[in-house]
């Protein structure tokens, strides 16, 4: 019945979901201006009974402010009535029309305005109100607000009387309220108004002024600098040769705040976290929701997006590999491009961009899919010719897009991710590149903290799951463990602990490329005398961990100085050594373990055996060391990072299954013969089915790598004809590659 008289005030439901005030391309800056010149007046916003008058007044009494109450204060004196009697009289089918008009006559200024629960529902009047200044959503449980409405024995809420339940319009009205706020305020269940109302005024303040990033190698002058979260995403790498992070300390939210969140879906807590990292002066949350809105929907094979599901005894598998490339990079590299569309809208550089990636072999394909639909932006991946699997190779060279190439390399990921970074700092080939193509240049790597950001919400997330399910009560402890390469998913982790997720130990796996373990044991990272192993878990075949700079650099104080001495150090002389009372903080925050070869294929057969799941071998790294670190009756999450699919040759000779063949197509064949748990990428089945494009493979020279990437902009490739590609897939025909049944939910 509510929805109904709703439906009727407005005709077209689709017509009643907010849209900006500021389009996005004028967002950045208007909005900004917008906040700047209306932070007088504050507006609190919220369901019926979220205490927002009681609030409101307490807010305007610290503040110095006027109190409005737009029920008491200004609707009964616009109409001479109580809100009530105006109910009564209009009725619902016409009370939101009458108050939205009323409130449009509204002006106040250095005011703290509680709205009505149903202000938000008229489009036009709540767009005057979010002209007066900020407005701030008092995110209350519906069980609070339920208890406090029955107390209050309140009779005037719009549809109330047409039949429809306190609960029913709570949930319809809070769809306005989730795409009309500035500042979201998350109360705990029973918080108390004094607890709010200091929420809501840090909240204010801290819109006074845009939060900036810094350098891991930043000189102290460098804070003055006004380096927003999309200018750090442009970016990519700072100029210093450092990785940016926030300058503010990391972001908190309490135990009460995070219980909020455990019957959040998937989306709604990727929101609620971020807001937490990104700023609105930023990154407005209406436009934020949308980005998560489509990065996280239907191109990931399972409703939960990153499911937790239980191994056995206390052993819980935090499925990342249900996104369209079947990797974790999945997770944030589908929203990731979303933050660089508005980047690049929103700058006033009218230049086009280059993203520049290494991969190790799976954040290559993520990169190229996120950014598949976006001609204007090209996209150049590095990879170690013999340092992937047949399938992730697949998955890259068979990309059928002219503004992207990829390149082979003869030589490891450490190359790969080096000459990356020598053309980021080679200040004369940059600049002929902007004068000859036009374009500058980015990246899509985990130094990127657009692409790592998104990362925390997956670790937060496999917590929040172990308590909605029961395992655990929200504040009892959690053990993680994470097969580490670069060191991006693992720091991940580590910020979702200081948000304040109770995990315990946060456990570094490695494979025989333990240079991670070494340092952790001995405060020594020597890379002097090593040689990379190519090993069945590729993608943590790596010598130099780029993000434990970012880590390093947190557990030291944010001492910059300290940092740019390591990594000099480090690029001189092939080793750093920090301090043993270092070493010994750094320890109690990340323990580590590793591998062999042999130990990582037995567990793939081991855990087969036992449980009929099947893991990948990363995955297998991270459980073999897991069991290093068991605690009995405490559980422990491990980051399955990529599906089995994406191995399939060794995934294959660890169950005494040799291929007969390493062709991509053959290998998923005798993998779906198995019939195994989880089920078959269906996305991964089919794209291992394109033609090759990409087939180009270069040395391992810095010079080399640079003429390619001129070569690709000066080109004028185009995507294969759909003759050749009908004559490519002539040649796969009578080899069976339906996976259209293997969904893997």
């Amino acid at each position: 019945m509510y929805k109904r008289t709703c439906l009727h005030i407005f005709q077209d439901f689709s017509r009643l979901k907010y849209k900006p005030v500021f389009t996005r391309r004028a967002f950045a800056s208007s909005y900004v201006e917008h906040l700047k010149k209306r932070n007088d007046n504050i507006i609190l916003m919220g369901s019926p009974g979220a205490g927002k008058t009681t609030v409101g007044r307490m807010v305007a009494e610290a503040m110095g402010k006027t109190s409005i109450d737009v029920d008491n204060d200004h609707l009964e004196k616009v109409w001479g009535m109580t809100v009530a009697q105006k109910l009564t009289e209009v009725g619902s089918d016409r009370f939101i029309e009458a108050e939205g008009q009323a409130l449009l006559q509204l002006c106040c200024n250095d005011a703290v305005i509680s709205l009505s629960g149903s202000n938000p529902m008229h489009k036009s009047a709540m767009k005057h109100v979010q002209s007066l200044g900020a407005v701030v959503y008092l995110d209350v449980d519906d069980a609070d607000i339920l208890g406090r409405l029955e107390r209050m024995k309140v009779d005037r809420i719009v549809g109330q009387n047409d039949g429809s339940t306190i609960k029913d319009i709570l949930k319809y009205r809070k769809q306005f309220y989730e795409t009309n706020y500035d500042i979201r305020i998350t109360c705990e269940i029973n918080e108390s108004p004094e607890r709010i109302t200091d929420k809501v005024i840090q909240g204010v303040r801290s819109m006074e002024t845009r939060p900036c990033y810094v350098s891991t190698r930043h000189k102290p002058v460098e804070f003055k600098e006004n380096t927003s979260f999309l200018d750090v995403v442009l970016q990519g790498l700072a100029a210093d040769g450092g990785l940016f992070v926030p300058a503010q300390k990391i972001p908190h939210m309490t135990l009460g705040e995070w219980s909020r969140l455990t019957q959040c879906t998937y989306q709604e807590r990727a929101l609620r976290i971020l807001e937490k990292w990104i700023s609105p002066l930023d990154l407005h949350p209406s436009l934020l929701h949308q980005m998560i809105k489509k990065a996280y929907h239907t191109n990931f094979q399972h409703r939960e997006i990153a499911p937790v599901i239980k191994l056995n005894d206390d052993c819980y598998i935090l499925e990342l590999f249900h996104g369209p490339t079947a990797s974790f990079k999945d997770l944030a590299l589908q929203l990731t491009p979303h933050f660089f569309r508005e980047a690049v809208n929103s700058s006033k550089n009218t230049r086009k961009y280059l993203i520049l990636v290494a991969t190790s072999g799976d954040t290559g394909s993520a990169v190229l899919d996120g950014f598949a639909n976006d001609s204007s932006i090209k996209v150049f991946v590095l990879y170690p010719n013999e340092g992937v699997s047949p399938i992730q190779k697949a998955q890259m060279i068979t990309m059928d897009n002219s503004s992207v190439d990829v390149l082979g390399v003869q030589g490891d990921f450490d190359f790969c991710q080096s000459a990356i970074k020598n053309v980021f700092n080679d200040v004369s080939f940059c600049k002929r590149l902007q004068e000859n193509f036009g374009v500058n240049l980015t990246a899509a790597n985990s130094i990127n903290w657009g692409r790592l950001v998104p990362q925390v919400v997956y670790h937060a997330s496999s917590y929040l799951d172990l308590v909605k399910k029961g395992v655990i009560s929200m504040g009892d402890k959690a053990d993680v463990c994470i097969p580490t390469g670069n060191f991006g998913n693992i720091l991940a982790a580590y910020y979702s602990k200081e948000m304040g997720i109770p995990f315990d130990r946060i456990i570094c796996a490695s494979n025989e490329n333990n240079i991670l373990t070494e340092f952790f044991h001995s405060g020594v990272y020597d890379m002097r005398g090593r040689n990379l192993l190519c090993t069945a878990s590729p993608s943590i075949d790596i010598l130099k961990s780029s993000n434990l700079e970012r880590f390093l650099y947190h557990v030291a104080s944010n001492d910059a100085e300290l940092v740019t001495k390591l990594y000099n150090s480090l690029e001189e002389n092939g080793r750093l050594q920090i301090s043993e009372s270092l070493r010994k903080n750094i320890s109690c925050k990340i323990q580590s373990g590793w591998t062999a070869q042999q130990r990582c294929l037995d567990t793939i057969k081991k855990v087969s055996n036992q449980t009929g799941y099947l893991l990948d071998p990363h995955t297998a790294v991270a459980k073999d060391v897991a069991d290093q670190f068991t605690t009995p009756n405490k559980p422990l999450i491990i980051s399955a990072t990529a599906h089995y699919s994406k191995f399939a040759k060794d995934v294959l000779g660890a169950l005494g299954k040799e291929p007969v063949s390493n062709e991509p197509l053959t290998l998923m064949r005798e993998l779906q013969r198995l019939d195994p748990r989880p089920g078959m990428h269906k996305r991964l089945g089919n794209d291992v089915r394109r033609p090759e494009i990409h087939k180009s493979i270069c040395q391992a020279s810095l010079e080399a790598i640079k003429t390619t990437l001129e070569t690709f902009l000066g080109s004028d490739r185009v995507s294969l004809t759909r003759t050749n590609k009908m004559a490519g897939e002539v040649k796969l025909r009578g080899v069976d590659t339906n996976f259209d049944h293997y969904t893997g939910l």
